[in-house]
């Protein structure tokens, strides 16, 4: 018999919460790479904490704080219903346990989603209780003793084990792996769906049953009947018979803009709302299943590639977008090639996903920012593991020489520097974690102490009370940023220019404490690792004046036509 664990928990909770996919190499499946009992243990706490939480929030029952939470889950997905499927299982549990005052440590461990194997330290993001952990925990194992829910296993959790979902997750796994479009009836990949790398991620496919239309593309015979290359420009100008797409495009230049990057390109996001009971609503999950179906990433508000307006306020745009203001001929021009967990490592597997024909495409602007996973990763010895400027330089090597046989001529690639993670502990260390807001009881030093614990953090290593590591891995990455720059300068390509720029986040927090910001602000508050909207567009503003300023054939022309443009074309069909 297949565990109800397999089968129900996986979705509402470990989807709910994967912070692991901001640690996990991008298609590394080696199983010691990975720690599937420590996210296990991960996503238990911190739904438990919301559980708890919600009931002292509204001054309610556990059973009522549990249906509440449910209830403000969207059908989409199932996760309503699979979540009130949990709570039926494992529910009775949890309120017993609550209600004699244990926390979610003690919770998930007596109900074994958390485990101390023998020999390794106590991983907990709370207090410890005031009488012995052993005690504490034999106590709270006698009052759930009989339950039925014990004798289900927590291991190996994977709803594509039922046979009517195999295909279906085989299908989600595979445009996942490959970072090309799920739904892409004509294999050209691009697509006409959002999500599971759809145009949220590369521009939106205007015709998905002709593989020769797609973004990016030189004009077939100046899209006098159609337009191939999706920019919204196409047909004859009734008043001198000259096609559009020549009359405004031709000689301007266009470009598309390309981002090869981590999670932090991807604008991997996770809502404090869906862990912050007292903020927690009806209306907090409603976009949780485009998160989920991103793979938690909002690469449609990036700093590289974003296209929808800022939700954050500020008045900066994406990189694309000012390219598309510049010159409305680069309408959807963007591909957002990034991974969670990618690194100059694990790049070559899924380059291939980039879409550019070297004689049918224009020329495009590369941005390779692999900021983090080079000296971030989860092992209790993070050193080991980092990347050296050897292997750096012989992988970067390999990118541009794949990049030099696809890209048009007159493409340019840009190479970002990684920043200085000390930022991180500097600014966060002594700040409550949204799970602790309400109680004052969990830091985010506590919350990075238990995710290296746990062996779950996305960077151990700038996460961490020791000093000593986070200067030592800034060194290294300020070693890899060095070698960035020798490559830079050193280097000659006949299809691209080459250039380098530094990861300005010290000018950029600059920036942002002289509109009274703060620094903290900066960082994405659940994770406490990456930067987030205001950062990314930010960084975005700095790296587009240092192109404008020093490197302007990078941008190319201006459009004198764009008035025209919108004046025939209107929006060009959105996005």
């Amino acid at each position: 018999m297949k565990s109800p664990w397999n089968i129900l928990l996986v979705t509402p909770l470990f989807l709910l919460l994967p912070l692991r996919t901001s640690a996990s190499p991008a298609s590394d499946d080696s199983p010691n790479t990975r720690n599937p009992n420590g996210h296990t243990c991960l996503a238990c706490v911190a739904v438990v904490s919301v559980i708890e939480q919600l009931a002292q929030v509204h001054n309610s029952t556990v059973e009522t704080s549990m249906e509440r939470l449910c209830s403000y889950l969207p059908e989409k997905l199932f996760l309503k219903t699979t979540c009130y499927l949990v709570i039926e299982m494992f529910g009775p549990d949890i309120i017993k346990l609550l209600s004699t005052d244990m926390n979610a440590d003690v919770v998930c461990h007596t109900l074994k989603f958390c485990k101390q194997d023998p020999g390794q330290p106590l991983c907990h993001l709370y207090p410890l209780p005031k009488e012995p952990w052993k005690f504490t925990l034999e106590k709270a194992r006698q009052i759930v003793k009989k339950s039925p829910a014990l004798k289900y296993s927590r291991s190996s959790a994977d709803i594509c084990s039922l046979p009517f979902l195999a295909k279906i997750c085989q299908k989600i796994k595979l445009a996942i792996k490959n970072s090309v479009p799920f739904k892409d009836v004509d294999s050209d990949k691009y697509s006409v769906f959002p999500t599971l790398r759809g145009y949220h991620w590369r521009g939106r496919d205007c015709n998905d049953s002709n593989k020769m239309a797609y973004p990016g593309r030189r004009p077939d015979n100046w899209d006098v009947r159609e337009d191939s290359n999706c920019n919204g420009i196409w047909g004859v100008d009734p008043k001198d018979g000259i096609p559009y797409e020549k009359k405004f495009c031709e000689g301007s230049q266009p470009r598309g803009i390309i981002l090869l990057g981590d999670s932090a390109g991807a604008h991997f996001h996770i809502s404090p709302e869906w862990i912050t009971a007292s903020q927690m609503s009806l209306k907090s999950f409603i976009n949780l299943p485009t998160a989920l179906t991103n793979e938690l990433n909002w690469p449609q508000i990036s700093g590289a590639t974003g296209f929808l307006d800022s939700i954050s306020g500020i008045k900066e745009n994406s990189i694309y977008l000012r390219l598309r203001k510049r010159n409305h001929c680069n309408h959807r021009d963007y591909q957002n090639i990034s991974r969670n967990g990618a690194s100059s490592q694990n790049l070559d597997r899924f380059i291939e996903s980039l879409s550019r024909d070297p004689l049918l495409d224009h020329p495009a602007i590369i941005i390779y920012a692999m900021i983090g996973n080079d000296v971030c990763n989860g092992k209790a010895d993070p050193v080991p593991e980092m990347t050296t400027p050897k292997k750096l330089y012989s992988s970067v090597m390999k990118t541009l020489k794949y990049l030099n046989s696809h890209l048009p001529n007159g493409s340019h690639v840009i190479l970002y520097g990684l920043p200085n993670g000390t930022f991180l502990w500097d600014n966060l260390h002594n700040r409550y974690y949204p799970l602790g807001q309400l109680n004052k009881d969990v830091t985010y030093a506590h919350f990075y102490s238990f995710l290296n614990c746990l062996q779950v953090s996305p960077c151990h290593s700038w996460m961490s009370s020791n000093k000593t590591l986070r200067n030592l891995t800034s060194e290294r990455a300020k070693q890899l940023s060095n070698t960035l720059k020798n490559i830079a300068t050193s280097q000659k390509f006949t299809n691209f220019d080459l250039f380098y720029a530094d990861f300005d986040f010290q000018e950029v927090t600059e920036e942002w404490q002289k509109r009274g910001g703060e620094p903290w602000q900066l960082i994405e508050p659940v994770d406490g690792f990456h930067p987030n909207e205001v950062a990314l567009l930010l960084l975005a503003d700095r790296l587009w004046k240092k192109v404008e300023l020093h490197w302007p054939q990078v941008l190319g022309k201006e459009n004198p036509f764009n008035p025209q443009i919108e004046q025939v074309f209107g929006d060009q069909g959105g996005h």
